[in-house]
């Protein structure tokens, strides 16, 4: 939270000149495909393991690795962001920074969901609701904050 706090902090204080808005731009949806893919990844093994196509040890496994793009993504989305000069006064903008923020402590909480199924003998109800919620919450935080971003872009 620190980190969103002091990106919020700079980018009302930097001014950006034409070419590093461009750069920035350019950075941030390269961070989007790079984060969002790698989400997009992570459940599609999840939808794997639903319909039976691979068990939940390799869903366990796979999303582990897809951790690191995942937050390298949504770190260069939040740098990139900051040299895009926000409208804070917008209540669409102040929407897309609460989605970046129940992300981040989503992604968090994940990580600790992963740990408990990888140490889990089986995985139980409580473990496969608490996967459904986070990957729902995610989902909804990802795309929301694609719709807004695009919204602002356009108007």
């Amino acid at each position: 939270m620190i980190v969103l706090t002091v990106g919020l902090w700079v980018s009302v204080h930097m001014k950006t000149d034409p070419a590093l808005h461009t750069a920035a731009l350019f950075a941030h949806l390269a961070s989007l495909v790079v984060g969002f893919g790698a989400v997009l990844s992570a459940d599609y093994y999840g939808l794997l393991w639903a319909m039976r196509r691979c068990t939940l040890a390799e869903v366990v496994g796979a999303t582990s690795r897809l951790h690191i793009p995942i937050w390298a993504g949504l770190g260069g989305l939040v740098v990139s962001g900051m040299m895009l000069e926000p409208d804070l006064n917008s209540s669409l903008t102040l929407a897309k920074l609460g989605l970046v923020v129940l992300l981040t402590l989503n992604g968090l909480q994940a990580g600790l969901l992963g740990h408990r199924l990888a140490a889990a003998p089986a995985a139980t109800p409580r473990l496969l609701l608490w996967g459904g919620a986070t990957a729902v919450t995610s989902q909804l935080c990802w795309w929301g904050a694609v719709t807004i971003g695009f919204l602002n872009t356009n108007s």
